[in-house]
């Protein structure tokens, strides 16, 4: 479903990039051929077919955004912390109650400290 919809996403993108670039400047110093014939590919009916031709792709390019994030978010499944905390060389002590201080944070800032605390012992070179 995501890759069909991703898919229609590029050829909007192409397609809008197209008839972007193939709009007269407001300038006119981009603009190719002038005048001439009052037909369907006259300068007013070409204005008038490529300005809609952009509005429609970008509103399908603007439903097909919305759609892929909301795609993305629907998929994506909560992360939790570890439950069990690594085995340390060092007795683990226990966590004060959350009333004095000591919610998660705070135990994770312990642990860091203690492991910062104890120095680790160089280790001698290995031949190859």
């Amino acid at each position: 479903m995501q890759t069909v919809i991703i898919v229609i996403h590029l050829m909007l993108v192409l397609g809008l990039i197209g008839s972007v670039l193939l709009q007269k400047s407001e300038g006119g110093g981009l603009g190719v051929g002038g005048g001439g014939g009052g037909g369907f590919m006259s300068s007013r009916g070409t204005a008038n077919l490529l300005t809609r031709t952009t509005a429609i792709l970008a509103a399908g390019f603007f439903v097909t955004s919305l759609l892929l994030s909301w795609l993305a978010t629907y998929n994506r499944k909560p992360t939790m912390l570890p439950t069990s905390v690594p085995t340390q060389q060092s007795p683990a002590t226990p966590a004060p109650p959350v009333s004095q201080g000591g919610g998660l944070l705070d135990t994770l800032k312990q642990t860091d400290q203690q492991q910062n605390q104890q120095p680790a012992a160089p280790s001698p070179p290995r031949s190859q």
